[in-house]
C-alpha cells in the first residue's frame, strides 16, 4: 500500500492534493491512501465538508515497522497437545520455536526445542499430566477402558513383585504404572485402585481384568512398544504447558519500530520472538533474518520535498513519486523517480492535469477539491504564485459544478481564517514552515485573514508566542506573517538578532506589524527576499 501525503501543518493545497491524486491512483487499480501529519485546519474541515469527503487519518511517521517485515506466520499450537507432538510439529517445520495460543488466538507461551531438550535430559522423568489421546497419539496405542478420570500421576515402571510393592507401600491412587504381560500385577494394581495402567508391547489383558479396572474407574492403554521405549517417552506425552515458557515474554506489536527491535534482540539474545496485536491475538513470529532486509513504506510526496517538512522516518522510507510547485529540496533517492515539480500556483493544479493526461473522469467531490486547494494557494488568484495554469484548471473543473467562485472563495476563506476559540500558539503552528537559507534557521508562520483587526488586537500575545517559540526552536530569525486578503498585502512580526535581514525584508523598517503591500507569498516573495538579503549580507 502507497502512503499519499502532504507536508506538516497541512494546507488545504496539501490534503486536497493527497486526496485527488489518492483518487487517481484507485483508479488505475493502484492501492494507495492519502494521509495528513497533522490536524486539519478549519479551512480544509470547510472544503471536505462542503463536499462530503472524509478526513484523510494522521500519518504519525513512516519508519520501518514490525508490520513491514515478512516475519514467519507459524501456525500455534494448542497448551493442550504433548511436547512429542510438538517436537514432529517443529521437525517437520524445520523451526525450533512454536507459539502457544489459546482458544482465543491469544499467546499464552513459547515452546523451543531447546525446552524440550533440556526437560528430556534433566527433567522430571516421574511426573505425568497430560491427556489419554496425548499418549495414544504419541506412543501407537489404543484406549482399552475409558474413564472421566484425569491422567495426572506419579510414572512407576513395574519390575518388583506385587508382593513387595505392597509392602513397601510404593503404589496409590496416583500411580501411573507401565507394565508388560505380568496379569498377576495388573490385578493388584487395579485391586490397588491406581489412576492407570499402560501394558506395554501391545499386550492387551484378559477380560476379567478389563471389567474389573472398568468398575474401579481405571484407565487401561495398550502401546506397542516394550517397557523400556515406554518408559523414556512417556514424559514427552506430557502437556506443552509443563514446560513453555509463559512468563516475561519478550514481545513485539506490529507497530513497533525496527530500530526498537533490534535494541530488544541486542539485548535478550532469543532467536525467535512473538508478534502481538492490540488485543494481544498472536500474528506471527520474527527473528533477526527479518530486519536484514524489511520492506521500506512507499510513499508519495505532495506539496513538499523537504526533508523537516515531512513525516519522521522518511528517510528508510521508499519513494515513488514527488508532486510539488515549490523549489526543489533536499530529498534525495536511491534509485530513479517521477518527480513532478512545475512553477504553477498550487500542487492541485498540477494533479489535475495528470487526470487530463490519463484521461480519467473527475467526480464532482473530487473536482471540488481540486477547486478548493487552488483557490487556498493563490488565495483566489490573488497571490504572485498564479498561473495561467491555475486559472484554467478551475474553469475547467467548475463546468462540472457551475459554482459561484466568488461566493465559495468567501465563505471558504471567511470560514478558515477565523480565530475564533484557538489559542495563540496553536495559531502560529497552523501553517509554520522551517527553511534552511545559507545554513541559518528560519522559521515562519502564515496566517491569512479577513479581519485584519481581529489579529492586530492580539499583537502583543503574538509577539510573547513568538518569542518563546524563537527560543524553544532555535531559530536565526522567527517571522509571523498575517496576509490581509481583501487587502492584498502582509503585516510582520519578527524575532532575530539580526536586524539588516529584518531591514531588507520590511523596506529599512523595523515596526513590528509593518504592513508590506502586495507581499503574499511565502515562497514566492517572502522566502527569495531573505534569501536574498543573506547572501548579500555574507558577500559585504
Amino acid at each position: 500500500m502507497i502512503h499519499i501525503f502532504g507536508h506538516k501543518n497541512p494546507d488545504s493545497d496539501s490534503v486536497c492534493s493527497a486526496i485527488a491524486l489518492n483518487f487517481l491512483k484507485n483508479s488505475k487499480n493502484i492501492k494507495s491512501n492519502p494521509f495528513v501529519l497533522g490536524s486539519i485546519n478549519k479551512e480544509t474541515t470547510f472544503i471536505l465538508n462542503h463536499f462530503n469527503i472524509n478526513a484523510p487519518s494522521i500519518l504519525k511517521n513512516v519508519n520501518i515497522e514490525v508490520k513491514d517485515l515478512n516475519y514467519d506466520t507459524i501456525k500455534p499450537v494448542s497448551s493442550e497437545i504433548s511436547i512429542f507432538e510438538a517436537y514432529n510439529k517443529m521437525k517437520t517445520m524445520k523451526i525450533r520455536t512454536l507459539p502457544v495460543t489459546n482458544d482465543t488466538n491469544k499467546l499464552v507461551g513459547i515452546l523451543t526445542m531447546k525446552d524440550i531438550t533440556i526437560d528430556f535430559i534433566s527433567g522430571n522423568k516421574r511426573k505425568l499430566d497430560t491427556t489419554y489421546s496425548n499418549v495414544t497419539k504419541s506412543l501407537g496405542g489404543k484406549l482399552i477402558t475409558e474413564t472421566n478420570r484425569k491422567l495426572v500421576g506419579n510414572i512407576l515402571v513395574i519390575a518388583l513383585y506385587h508382593k513387595t510393592l505392597k509392602k513397601d507401600n510404593l503404589v496409590n491412587n496416583n500411580t501411573i504404572a507401565i507394565v508388560g504381560d505380568n496379569y498377576e500385577a495388573i490385578d493388584f494394581l487395579i485391586s490397588e485402585n491406581i489412576n492407570s495402567i499402560i501394558v506395554t508391547g501391545g499386550r492387551i489383558p484378559p477380560k476379567e481384568y478389563i471389567e474389573k479396572a472398568n468398575r474401579k474407574n481405571i484407565n487401561i492403554i495398550s502401546v506397542p512398544i516394550d517397557t523400556y521405549e515406554t518408559s523414556r517417552q512417556l514424559t514427552l506425552c506430557n502437556k506443552v504447558s509443563s514446560i513453555m515458557k509463559s512468563k516475561n515474554i519478550i514481545r513485539f506489536k506490529p507497530y513497533y519500530s525496527i530500530d526498537e527491535v533490534k535494541e530488544d534482540m541486542s539485548l535478550y539474545k532469543y532467536t525467535n520472538y512473538p508478534v502481538l496485536d492490540k488485543g494481544k491475538q498472536y500474528l506471527g513470529m520474527v527473528n533477526r533474518n527479518h530486519i536484514i532486509s524489511p520492506n521500506k513504506k512507499k510513499v508519495i510526496l505532495v506539496d513538499h520535498n523537504e526533508y523537516s517538512q515531512s513525516v519522521p522516518g522518511l528517510k528508510t522510507a521508499n519513494i515513488l513519486e514527488i508532486i510539488d510547485h515549490h523549489k526543489i529540496g533536499d530529498i534525495n533517492t536511491n534509485s530513479p523517480i517521477s518527480f513532478r515539480n512545475m512553477p504553477v500556483g498550487s500542487t492541485c493544479t498540477i494533479v489535475y492535469s495528470m487526470f487530463r493526461e490519463e484521461n480519467i473522469k473527475i467526480p464532482k467531490n473530487i473536482a471540488g477539491c481540486l477547486i478548493s486547494g487552488i483557490i487556498s494557494d493563490t488565495l483566489f488568484f490573488r497571490s504572485p504564485t498564479t498561473t495561467s495554469f491555475d486559472k484554467i484548471a478551475v474553469e475547467k473543473l467548475n463546468e462540472t459544478l457551475n459554482m459561484d467562485l466568488d461566493q465559495y472563495a468567501h465563505n471558504m476563506f471567511k470560514y478558515g481564517s477565523s480565530l475564533e476559540g484557538e489559542e495563540t500558539n496553536e495559531i502560529l503552528n497552523k501553517d509554520y514552515k522551517e527553511f534552511d537559507i545559507e545554513g541559518l534557521k528560519i522559521g515562519i508562520s502564515q496566517i491569512f485573514t479577513l479581519n485584519i483587526d481581529e489579529i492586530l488586537e492580539r499583537k502583543d500575545e503574538f509577539l510573547h508566542c513568538l518569542e518563546k517559540n524563537h527560543i524553544q526552536k532555535n531559530n536565526d530569525i522567527s517571522l509571523i506573517v498575517i496576509t490581509d486578503i481583501l487587502k492584498e498585502g502582509s503585516h510582520f512580526l519578527y524575532k532575530s538578532d539580526n536586524t539588516n535581514i529584518i531591514k531588507y525584508l520590511l523596506n529599512d523598517n523595523l515596526e513590528q506589524g509593518y504592513f508590506s503591500k502586495g507581499i503574499i507569498s511565502r515562497k514566492k516573495q517572502i522566502v527569495p527576499l531573505i534569501s536574498e538579503a543573506i547572501i548579500a549580507q555574507k558577500n559585504m
